[in-house]
């Protein structure tokens, strides 16, 4: 099923063109469509099958469809966060939709001052995630959409902690 059968919001579909993206790949054809219908998903596939644009493009469609409901994604590394924000950007557009990346390693100061415009899509991985929760810098109260990108790579990694930490404070729905 093309992307423009998929009822996408229109900036949605200008972003994925721009990208060059034409024909879903696999994991996107039978991620897309469960995501869009809000239900919970657990899908894996290889490195470089578009996984990310598998739960974006649901993600931030949902964005531009509401106006207060928030997105988390949760990955385990600072790299993957990195990776992850840049598609989401890219699938953002023109579309106005703050986000704020929240790492360990990079700038305190910088990821506060990106947490003061009340982002509503956040990248980040658990222990800063935590960090900003425990500053009262982020509020995940109003997050209705919740990636737990890698979640296998994160529970061996030994994040189990700090993912329960963080599911304690988002919305049971």
């Amino acid at each position: 099923m093309p992307f423009t059968k998929l009822g996408l919001a229109p900036e949605l579909l200008r972003a994925i063109e721009a990208e060059g993206y034409t024909q879903p790949t696999p994991i996107q054809t039978g991620a897309i469509p469960v995501v869009l219908a809000k239900k919970d998903l657990l899908a894996g596939a290889q490195t470089g099958t578009g996984k990310t644009a598998a739960f974006g493009i649901p993600l931030v469609n949902f964005l531009l469809k509401t106006q207060k409901d928030t997105a988390l994604v949760m990955t385990p590394t600072r790299e993957l966060a990195t990776q992850v924000m840049q598609t989401m950007n890219s699938l953002i557009g023109k579309g106005n939709i703050r986000t704020a990346l929240l790492i360990g390693g990079d700038s305190m100061h910088k990821q506060l001052k990106h947490m003061k415009r009340n982002p509503r899509l956040i990248v980040g991985t658990p222990g800063r995630i935590n960090d900003h929760l425990k500053r009262n810098t982020l509020r995940l109260n109003n997050t209705t959409f919740l990636v737990l990108d890698e979640s296998d790579r994160m529970l061996d990694m030994g994040f189990t902690p700090q993912i329960n930490q963080v599911l304690e404070t988002v919305p049971k729905k």
